[in-house]
């Protein structure tokens, strides 16, 4: 596949640009959004110009060029873990405090930066606040929500955020042209690069709507969903059920309802108080935060299923609004 620009990220390049003529670059910064609005390709673009690795283009390019450079380390969870731990953030900070070895810096990716363990990211403070020499830190974060203050409070937030439908469509169907992208696009939140996973699995988001409507209407079993939605991803999941709440928001105010496929009864959203509803997306981004195999995927889908076919009713009454009902912490 030839590289393409990603041209929604023309106002960040020309920001960046900025900073490097005005000789006034942060040395940390916090690329903050939601996934697929290109902060990766982003931090590759960036890492590129600051290390002078050829070709450094004009705009981030997507499929996202692989650098290897002797001063850049990208950081992320190993592969048998959730977290990155506080000897890979010693390991980076001692890295940091040698001599750059082509002199022209050094560059340090770590993401998700909201992966990092408490104790990881305490022992980043100080790098972030004074970094060793012309170094430069890119924190990339899906979610911001898990991060401390003390990391906001060390690096310059660049919010990416995905662009308008129509200049979206028209990205994705120069990149693929011919194919459906409409569809996926609106259950990708309207980013495009995460349209891109989301147009090979419509038919999963399908079959998954129509369940979800079933559950919600009582016409299947809370139970025998959760089996089939726990052979799939659980993050995958928890986004899919996040997007649908959303959604239903958007509906219980007022709004059409017209962006359902397989869409839930308007009778039985009527049964449901728009209370509740946030009060449901809330547990569910409470665990999408939750590193996986933290919880048992099954009996939480259990959980948030059996609430969905009971009218979320139990979900206000829960004055503290606890996850822990449905997050069942493995043993």
């Amino acid at each position: 596949m030839n590289s393409i620009e990603i041209s929604w990220l023309k106002e960040f390049a020309k920001s960046w640009f900025d900073r490097i003529e005005q000789n006034r670059l942060p040395h940390a910064v916090l690329l903050a959004g939601p996934i697929g609005t290109g902060k990766r390709a982003a931090a590759t673009w960036m890492a590129a110009r600051h290390l002078e690795i050829s070709p450094a283009t004009g705009l981030p390019q997507y499929p996202v060029p692989r650098l290897e450079h002797a001063d850049l380390r990208w950081i992320r969870p190993p592969e048998d873990k959730q977290a990155i731990g506080i000897a890979q953030i010693r390991e980076l900070v001692a890295d940091l405090s040698l001599t750059s070895y082509a002199g022209g810096g050094k560059v340090a990716v770590i993401e998700p930066a909201n992966a990092m363990t408490t104790n990881a990211a305490n022992s980043l403070l100080k790098t972030l606040e004074e970094p060793s020499g012309d170094a430069l830190l890119i924190l990339i974060a899906d979610k911001t929500g898990r991060l401390p203050a003390t990391i906001f409070s060390r690096c310059q937030r660049i919010e990416f955020a995905p662009p308008g439908e129509a200049a979206g469509l028209a990205w994705l169907d120069r990149l693929r042209p011919g194919s459906s992208w409409t569809e996926a696009l609106g259950l990708a939140g309207n980013a495009p690069l995460a349209a891109l996973t989301t147009i090979d699995q419509l038919d999963t988001h399908t079959s998954m709507s129509r369940d979800f409507a079933d559950v919600a209407a009582g016409r299947s079993s809370a139970i025998e969903v959760a089996a089939r939605w726990a052979r799939l991803d659980a993050g995958f999941v928890l986004g899919w059920m996040a997007q649908q709440v959303r959604q239903l928001i958007f509906v219980a105010s007022g709004g059409a309802l017209e962006p359902f496929a397989h869409g839930i009864d308007e009778s039985v959203l009527r049964r449901m108080d728009r209370r509740n509803l946030f009060c449901y997306l809330d547990i569910i981004n409470r665990l999408r935060g939750q590193p996986g195999g933290s919880y048992n995927v099954l009996l939480t889908l259990e959980g948030l299923l059996i609430d969905l076919a009971e009218g979320l009713a139990n979900c206000g009454r829960n004055p503290l609004g606890d996850v822990t009902t449905h997050m069942l912490v493995k043993r």
